[in-house]
Order: structure tokens, then sequence, then C-alpha cells
């Protein structure tokens, strides 16, 4: 079988003239370049050039040899120069996988920055509050508070945060503010649908213990944001993610005792573990963990 380098080799030496110009331009010594220029004669079983002291000239073999494949060798190193071009620009088709409530903290305006940033990314967004698997799934990226470990991932905490009991002013207005954990079974409460109708939160109190407290309501749902919404409807108490103030900052929740929490939670960022980490991947993980940390530096300022 012909060694398409030497193939490409030939073609060089006929633009560079000699063997011994082409060595030094590709550094090889140009014993090397005669060298595999006779084997690939040998393999053709024709002569492709005539040597001498000055210069080379082809032969009408070499003439066609050079004609057919110049143009091939040029598409090859032009192919291959676009690769490692485009290895240092961010580019091609981003999958990211995140709870359903993501957006709620995270701007679309800031996408648009990076997008704006990086013209030859485009990005699929998957909203789930299911865990997927990330390489069975084609994702390239996952940001998650219950983050996947194994040797087949990478992990990167991006922040830590708290779970706490919250819910809308009209809610407590009407049903009253409980006074203790107790308290919360006479409310309607709401949480994650399981096998059965109701729910036991484990909470840590001012003291370091742990409490559990079984709770029941009359709405359910199986995504954070779902929840979060519903609490702000005024339909019940709500455990969930404290990522940021707004809801607190606008009135439309207020904590609901506070010196209860779920503490030690956060979001986490998730990617397949791969020998090289494409660039656009990278460069959307630093954008999204940049804009997350500085809102998190922010909220803690202004409280």
């Amino acid at each position: 079988m012909l060694d398409l380098n030497d193939i490409g080799l030939f073609v060089q030496v006929v633009r560079f003239g000699s063997f011994a110009e082409a060595g030094r331009r590709l550094g090889i010594p140009a014993n090397t370049v005669s060298r595999r220029i006779q084997e690939l004669e040998e393999q053709l079983s024709a002569r492709l050039m005539h040597r001498s002291t000055r210069k080379l000239k082809l032969t009408d073999a070499g003439h066609e040899l050079y004609s057919n494949s110049a143009a091939a060798v040029d598409g090859l190193q032009q192919a291959g120069e676009d690769l490692i071009a485009g290895a240092r620009v961010p580019k091609g088709l981003i999958r990211v996988t995140m709870p359903a409530d993501f957006f709620d903290f995270y701007r679309m305006e800031w996408v648009a920055e990076f997008l704006t940033s990086h013209p030859q990314v485009r990005i699929e967004f998957v909203l789930s509050d299911a865990t997927v698997d990330l390489i069975e799934e084609g994702i390239d990226v996952a940001f998650r508070g219950n983050a996947t470990h194994g040797p087949n991932y990478v992990v990167c905490k991006i922040q830590t945060s708290s779970i706490g009991l919250v819910a809308s002013p009209s809610y407590l207005a009407a049903r009253g503010t409980p006074a203790t954990l107790q308290d919360l079974t006479r409310h309607d409460c709401l949480f994650v649908p399981q096998a059965r109708d109701y729910a036991t939160w484990r909470l840590q109190g001012p003291d370091g213990t742990e409490e559990d407290v079984t709770v029941t309501g009359r709405v359910m749902a199986n995504t954070a944001q779902a929840i979060r919404k519903a609490a702000i409807a005024g339909l019940g108490i709500a455990l969930t993610p404290i990522l940021g103030t707004a809801d607190f900052a606008a009135g439309r929740l207020v904590p609901v005792l506070p010196q209860y929490m779920r503490r030690n939670l956060g979001m986490s960022v998730v990617y397949p573990n791969r020998a090289h980490l494409p660039l656009a991947v990278s460069a959307f993980i630093d954008s999204v963990v940049g804009r997350i940390r500085a809102e998190i530096i922010s909220a803690q300022v202004d409280t």
C-alpha cells in the first residue's frame, strides 16, 4: 500500500526544487528525503524524476503524479490548518442540561452576551430536574444540585447554598405562621410526589441537630420551578433551594422558620471526562460559573 506521506513529500520536493531544500523546509535530512522518494518510485514501478547535481527534472510519470496529487495534498494541508485554527476558536453546538428553574436566576441576557462574543457557537438547553446519563444522551455539560460522581465525569462545585422553608405573605395571612417545626403538620406543604401522599423533611435546627417532620399538602409537583411558583401563588409552604434574594426582595416569598435549614447543598458543573474538552464547552462553563459566583457575591454584599 502506498504511503500517502511519501506522496506529500514528493509534492514538496517538486515545489522546493531539490531534496536539500525540501529537507530544510520540512526538517528532514536530505538523504532521508531522497531515500523515501526512491522507495515511492519502487512502489510505483516508475521513475518520477531525473536527478542531477544542480536540479531535479520530472519524468512524464512524475508530471502525471504531481498534477493528480498536488491539489489533494494542499487540501489535506488546509484541512489540518483549519482544524488547528478552529480548535483555538469556540465553535459548534453545545448541549447543556440544567434544572427546570435554572433560568429563574441565570438570565437569558447573559446567554445572549455569550453568543455575541462567540458567533460560531450554538446552544441547545435541555431543562429537566431528572439526572440523565450525559454520555448516553450526548450532553456536553450539566449544571446540577445532585452531582453525578464517577471516573467518567468531572465534577466541580460552583457554589454552596441552603434549602429553606418559604411561603407567600398571602398564604401566611390566611393560615398563620408556623412557630415550631411540628406546626408544619397542620399546614399545606408543597413537595415532590412520591409513592405516598406525604413527605418527610429532615432539617437542621439552630443547635445543629437534625429533626424530621412529616408533611402533607394538596399540591405536589416534580420540579423545583413548579413548587416555587405554587408557593408564590399562595398554595402552601415549600422547602426550596435559596439561590438568591429576588423573590424575597420583591415580597413574593418570605422565610418560614428560618432557623431550620438543610445545609451544604449547592450547584456543581458536571461534564464527561475526556482528553480534550471542546473550547466552546469550556468557554460556556467559565461564563456560567463566573456569572453565578458574581451574583452570589453581589447578593452577600446587598444583604
